[in-house]
């Protein structure tokens, strides 16, 4: 009788759940880039927001910095996930026009290379010539295993559009979260920062808990450390905020 780890185990190396396993692993995902522009924008306009209290200043600075902190450092990530993005795409498509030209010009040498690369991997006589064989007659197939193996490249390189456009929605969307407090007219004054304070731990805590889902590590853990990064930069900007106010006595 098997328990139930041990069946979820053998559902999981089914033919048709590796297949789709092996489908999903082969494209990029985009979850990563929105964990880590929601964090960022949160932490970003919580830090202005914590800032503005501890120097004393009223409300209506933290709408403005806040706003204007999270367009502009949102673009700002954007742009940066986008140059990466593209520098990744750039680099593969160079080092597979490179290996093209190789096959070309010494098509000799670029088999011996791939016979090289799995023999290290323990094959040998008709296997090994069989599998260089089959690699080498699909062009396609020998340079992405090219790309993989001798250069240790991900040939499934992100859409650096698409990374951008979804590190910036996450970091506006998220990034919002801690201004919600100071755009509903119905909260006193007194209580703005408290109350930006617990929503905006309830989005850390919650965004860790996804982080720790999407890379499938103790989603508690993460939630916990997300919490504590974000309270600590918050903290650092208030007390930064209040420092400021009884230098130059504002």
């Amino acid at each position: 009788m098997l328990d139930n780890e041990s069946e979820n185990l053998l559902a999981a190396h089914k033919k048709s759940a590796i297949e789709e396993r092996l489908e999903k692993t082969s494209r990029h995902s985009y979850l990563g880039d929105a964990v880590m522009g929601g964090i960022d924008g949160c932490v970003t306009t919580f830090a202005v927001v914590a800032g503005v209290t501890g120097g004393g200043f009223l409300p209506l600075v933290a709408i403005i910095l806040g706003f204007a902190n999270l367009l502009a450092d949102g673009f700002s990530m954007a742009v940066s996930n986008y140059q990466n993005a593209k520098s990744r795409q750039d680099l593969i498509n160079k080092v597979r026009k490179d290996e093209e030209r190789h096959i070309e010009l010494i098509p000799e040498g670029e088999v011996e290379e791939i016979r090289q690369i799995f023999k290290n991997k323990g094959f040998s006589g008709d296997v090994l010539e069989s599998i260089v064989d089959t690699i080498t007659s699909d062009r396609k197939l020998w340079l992405d295993t090219m790309l993989r193996e001798e250069f240790g490249l991900q040939i499934d390189a992100p859409n650096a559009y698409k990374a951008a456009f979804t590190t910036f929605i996450a970091f506006i969307m998220i990034g919002a979260i801690p201004l919600i407090p100071f755009l509903i007219s119905i909260i006193k004054p007194d209580y703005l920062f408290v109350t930006s304070s617990i929503i905006t731990a309830c989005a850390f805590f919650g965004i860790g808990i996804f982080k720790g889902i999407v890379v499938k590590q103790n989603y508690l853990k993460t939630g916990l450390q997300t919490l504590f990064v974000g309270s600590a930069a918050a903290s650092l900007a208030y007390f930064a905020g209040l420092w400021l106010k009884q230098v130059f006595g504002i």
